[in-house]
Order: structure tokens, then C-alpha cells, then sequence
């Protein structure tokens, strides 16, 4: 699974009076290049330093591009305003800047702002480009922003029924992650940079808990059950000498200074987090605990003011078609089918007796199967990471420059986190591509998943797609930081099963790891459905995959517990599959002995991620270009 990008629009009170200085850069950028970014920004300064509606604003900007500006420069531009209001982006882009130490805004003002700034900037590209004008690849970019417009587009209105706080992408843990991970400290500025967040994270988890209140009141909680773990969470960062502090006195104790000055950085970090992000982080707590006592027992979105349109737009956004729930439900069900006829295949070649389910069981207790130590776990993701890479050349033209690293989920969420995600390396190459992988229970984890879960997060899956993506310059920022999932995550179970066509799944029980993959991508598409269209409940779906699949019940569980809190996002995997498997069937047949898988990777990694009719548009014309 990609790991999302941090989705917290957060600051501290204090960091509000910095807005003007923020509107006052966007301006800068915007006379810097042409008066077309004014039309951009001009709607989206927030709310409060704007002095004018949003409307007077626009009504003055001017109506055309001046002579000299150009699509790429529009793109810069819009890019260069997204920053400007976005820290935590630019410190994933790996910029360090004077806003190092500064949270994103979590204000709607600041969701306003944002979702304004696109949509201007969109409808000033539409009203002073002409398509039919443009190089293909400049008019592919047009038609991306536009897509990406309208399905923002669609669900801006629902932003208020999402869970502040859950245990998939929670910012009680996804903040401190972020700290660890992305926040890089190489000299004493940055160090303070970073206890300037510490400081920081008070003001934001209570302004992020004020939301949580709110949505509760009016009805938009998570279930019951979410809380137990969000009162971990926060527990496993009570301690004054806690993850965030640890990793800043680790970083600091790289650093070449003295160590008077060590010592000062790292006391300088627990005084922080004493008078700040501890105190926030108790009473976020006590909220959690208040709400835990009168959360709802069901669990799909469709209890949600407006549910239905809700869950129906997700599904839009994460799978880039126009399927209903019910459509994606009998997909399911029919794909499940399918892979359980592959699967006894497998199960006679290895001579098991018994029924396909007693088969899953069998897999699901027996010690055999599983790893009992991390390092093991860990050394042999090492070991079919390197025989992958070394088999790359033979079916990529383009490979990724970024390093790949594989680090165990931290002990501060694994309880919480998901079972692997992947983050994509800073574009300056000062970060690599890093697969987390969940070690909390090695029960939950089965040596048969081992290889398809490795190429899934790391190459040739998502790091290969996402170092790629970042790494081509000749794009315009929103194609190579931004993606659609079907198409991200399509790739990765892709190519878990192009890892066959390379020679690997040597084991008869890996191979049938790799199918129990692909069936849990399709028995997601039975049960996010139910949770959220047919009202299963948890239980019910539980039990679904307990009777479908040979994954163990941990991982069931966690599994179910995360489709109820993200809903949508899982049925894009293997819709977006599909879609590849069929592109690249159709080439095959169409070019026969010509065919070159090769070439067919570089048509679909090197326009970054697209929407799946734009993909296949764009192999059909590839396919008909080997013709002529």
C-alpha cells in the first residue's frame, strides 16, 4: 500500500498572523511570471486576512494569459502556491526553508483556500489554453489537472465526514511519524527546526480535536471499537522520554557540535513536549475517552449524514470509473471464484487432502509458515529485494535511481498501523523509497506472502512506479508528486504477478501466497462494498474472509478494521489490475512475437500515474503506432 501523503492542513494559532506573509509570496510568484497565477491565488487567500470575498477578487483578475507564458510556467506556479501554503509538503519534497518548523493549517478557511486555489487555477487553464494547440504530452497534462479538478471537485462537499482521529492515518500517530521520518536534522537550525514542531504539536492536536468534537456532534464518529486504539496510540507517547524525543536526541547525536550543545537540543526537546505536545496529547485522551462511551456500533459510512453520495463519490475517486457498488460487489465475488479455481490447482500439485478451506487453515496454524524473529523476516525480504533488482534490466527500460530501504514499522503505532505501505523518496535524493513492513505479530505476516508483499511495496511494485514517477523532471509537479490510487496501487498488484512472468515464485507455496494476495485484493471488493452500500457489520465481514481466504485471523481483523475507516480506497487495487492485465493482454495478441514488455512498461510508468481510460487510450495508441 502507498503510504497517503500527510493530509493535515495544520498550524499553530500563532502561526495564523504568517498567513498575510503567505499571500503576500503568492502574490510575488504570481507577478513573477505572468498575471494568469493572480487568477489562481487571487480567490484563495484565507479567510482571515482576505478583506474581499473570493468573487470581487476573480472578477478582477485578468481574463487570458499575457503573451510569453506557457503551460509549464502555469504549472510552476500553481505548484509554487501550493507550497506556499503547505510546510509539511515541502518537507516531503525534501525543502527546508523557513517554514522547516512550521505544521501545515488544519483550518477549513485553510481546506477553502486550498480547494479554491485548484479550482481557479483550473478554470483559468481551460479559459486560456487551447488543447488543440499543445504537444501530446502538454495536453495530456491539461487533461490530468482537469480530472484531478472534478473529482476534488465532487468531494470538497463531504469534506467533513471523514474521522479526524483513526487508527489508519490518525494524526495522534501520523504527526509523530512524520517527525521521524520525513523531518531530517543535518545541523543545529534544523534541530531547533524540529523542536519548534514538538512545540507545535500541541496547538495543532487541540485545534484537530475541536474538529473531532464538532464532527461528532453532528453525527461523524467512528465506531466503538476505533477508540481502544487511538487511547493506545496516544498512551505510547505519554512518556516524557518518548518516540519524538528519542529520534530528535538520535539525530542530534549524529551531528558534529559539542556536546553542551547536544545536550541543550535534546532538553530544549522534552521541555517542548512537556509544555506543549504533552498536555495536548492528555487532553486528546480524555476526548477520545468522552467519546468512546457513547460511539456508534455500526460501522459502514452509510449511517453518515449523506452517506450513499458520500461512499458513492469515494468510489469514483479511488477506482477512476463510473462502477456502482454493486457492480464492484459482483466483480468480487466473481473474481473470488476465479482465483479459488487457480488456487486448488496449487494445493493438488503440493498433495494436500482436504477441502480448499481445510487447505487455508492449515496454512493459517501451522508454525511452518511463519517467520520467528523479525531479523529472519527481514533478511529474507532482503534476499528476494536483491534477486529482483538484479532482474529488472531484463523487463524495464526505465529504473529507478532512488535507493530502496525496508524498515519495520515503529513501535510507537505498529499496534495501530497497517500491515506494509510504502513512502516515496524526496525528489532532491536526500531520502530513499522506504517499504514499512509490520512486524508487530510475525503470526500475521506468513512466509507465503513474503515475495508477492515485497514486490507489491518494493520493485518492481511501488517503489520502481513511484521513484520513477518522482524522478521524471519533465513533468509538471502535479503529475510527479500527485497520483490516482487505482492506477498506484493497480501497478503494485501488477506486478506481483509479472514477478512470475520473471521466474520467481519458484515454491509452489509462494505462488499460492501470491494468489491468497490477488484474493484478498478481490474479497476487498466484496467487503468494502458490503461494509458501506449493504451495512454489513465488522463481524460479518470478518467472517467472509475467514471463510474465503487462508489469511490469518489478525490479519483478517485488522484488515476489516481498516476498509471501515477507509472506505473506498481498497477497491481500487484490483479493478486497477484488471485494467493492466487487460491492456497488456491486448498488446500482446495485437503484437504477437513483437511485443516487448519493456516497452509496454515504459507506455505505462513514464506519463505517471493516470486514470484508467487515459491508460488504456494511451497503450491503444501505442498498440496502433507498432501497426502502422
Amino acid at each position: 500500500m502507498a503510504s497517503p501523503a500527510s493530509t493535515y492542513w495544520v498550524s499553530p494559532k500563532s502561526h495564523r498572523k504568517n498567513r498575510e506573509k503567505i499571500v503576500s509570496q503568492l502574490l510575488i510568484i504570481a507577478r513573477l511570471s505572468t498575471g494568469l497565477a493572480l487568477l489562481a491565488v487571487a480567490g484563495c487567500a484565507p479567510a482571515a486576512v482576505q478583506e474581499a470575498p473570493a468573487t470581487a477578487a476573480l472578477a478582477a483578475a485578468p481574463d487570458a494569459v499575457p503573451a510569453g507564458a506557457n503551460l509549464a510556467q502555469f504549472f510552476d506556479n500553481y505548484d509554487a502556491a501550493q507550497l506556499s501554503l503547505s510546510p509539511q509538503g515541502k518537507a516531503y519534497r525534501g525543502i527546508r526553508d523557513g517554514d522547516y518548523g512550521r505544521w501545515n493549517d488544519v483550518s477549513d478557511e485553510a481546506a477553502v483556500a486550498s480547494h479554491k486555489l485548484q479550482q481557479a487555477t483550473a478554470e483559468a487553464m481551460r479559459g486560456s489554453f487551447d488543447p488543440a494547440t499543445m504537444s501530446t504530452d502538454e495536453a495530456l497534462s491539461f487533461e490530468l489537472f482537469n480530472a484531478q479538478a472534478a473529482r476534488a471537485e465532487r468531494l470538497f462537499p463531504f469534506r467533513d465526514r471523514g474521522y479526524v482521529f483513526d487508527q489508519m492515518n490518525g494524526p495522534q500517530s501520523q504527526l509523530p511519524a512524520f517527525l521521524i521520518n520525513i523531518h531530517r536534522v543535518a545541523n543545529i537550525a534544523e534541530a531547533e527546526a524540529y523542536i519548534a514542531r514538538i512545540r507545535g504539536l500541541g496547538p495543532v492536536l487541540d485545534a484537530l480535536t475541536a474538529q473531532s468534537v464538532t464532527r461528532a456532534a453532528n453525527g461523524v464518529q467512528p465506531p466503538k471499537w476505533v477508540y481502544a486504539y487511538l487511547i493506545s496510540d496516544i498512551g505510547n507517547l505519554q512518556a516524557p522520554n518518548n518516540a519524538v524525543v528519542e529520534d530528535l536526541a538520535a539525530k542530534v547525536a549524529k551531528l558534529d557540535i559539542d556536546a553542551a550543545e547536544k545536550t541543550r537540543l535534546t532538553a530544549a526537546a522534552k521541555a517542548a513536549w512537556a509544555d506543549s505536545a504533552g498536555p495536548a496529547y492528555g487532553r486528546l485522551l480524555a476526548e477520545m475517552k468522552r467519546q468512546q462511551a457513547s460511539a456508534p456500533t455500526q460501522d459502514g459510512v452509510w449511517r453518515l449524514p449523506d452517506g450513499k453520495a458520500y461512499y458513492e463519490a469515494l468510489l469514483a475517486n479511488y477506482t477512476t470509473t463510473d462502477m456502482t457498488a454493486t457492480q464492484i460487489h459482483d466483480l468480487g465475488l466473481s473474481e473470488v471464484a476465479r482465483i479459488h479455481g487457480e488456487m486448488k490447482t496449487i494445493m493438488a500439485k503440493v498433495g494436500f487432502k482436504g477441502t480448499l478451506q481445510q487447505f487455508f487453515e492449515h496454512l493459517r496454524t501451522s508454525p511452518q509458515y511463519y517467520h520467528t524473529t523479525r531479523e529472519a523476516y527481514l533478511a529474507e525480504v532482503d534476499a528476494r529485494t536483491k534477486a529482483m533488482e538484479a532482474r529488472l534490466p531484463a523487463f524495464f527500460n526505465t529504473l529507478p535511481k532512488a535507493a530502496l530501504q525496508v524498515k519495520a514499522v515503529e513501535a510507537f503505532r505498529e499496534k495501530s498501523a497497517g500491515k506494509a505501505f510504502y513512502q516515496s523518496p524526496s525528489p532532491d535524493g536526500s531520502r530513499p523509497g522506504t517499504y514499512y513492513v509490520n512486524l508487530y505479530d510475525l503470526r500475521d505476516m506468513p512466509k507465503t506472502e513474503l515475495e508477492a508483499l515485497a514486490y507489491h511495496e518494493g520493485v518492481p511494485g511501488h517503489h520502481l512506479q513511484r521513484a520513477v514517477q518522482t524522478e521524471l523532471t519533465g513533468l509538471p509537479p502535479f503529475r510527479r508528486f500527485g497520483g490516482f490510487t487505482a492506477y498506484t496501487e493497480g501497478w503494485g498488484l501488477y506486478t506481483e504477478e509479472l514477478a512470475k512472468d520473471m521466474g520467481f515464485y519458484t515454491d509452489p507455496y509462494s505462488d499460492f501466497g501470491r494468489l491468497g494476495m490477488e484474493l484478498w485484493r478481490a474479497c476487498r471488493l466484496v467487503v468494502d462494498t458490503g461494509i458501506h452500500d449493504k451495512r454489513w457489520s465488522r463481524e460479518q465481514a470478518i467472517k467472509y474472509l475467514k471463510d474465503n481466504t487462508p489469511n490469518p485471523d489478525g490479519d483478517i481483523e485488522k484488515a476489516i478494521e481498516r476498509y471501515i475507516v477507509y472506505p473506498g480506497q481498497a477497491t481500487a487495487y484490483l479493478i486497477g489490475k484488471l485494467k493492466i492485465m487487460e491492456l497488456r493482454g491486448r498488446a500482446q495478441e495485437a503484437m504477437g512475437a513483437k511485443f516487448d514488455y519493456r516497452a509496454f512498461h515504459d507506455v505505462v510508468l513514464e506519463s505517471g500515474p493516470v486514470p484508467l481510460d487515459i491508460l488504456e487510450r494511451r497503450v491503444d495508441a501505442w498498440i496502433a503506432a507498432s501497426q502502422g
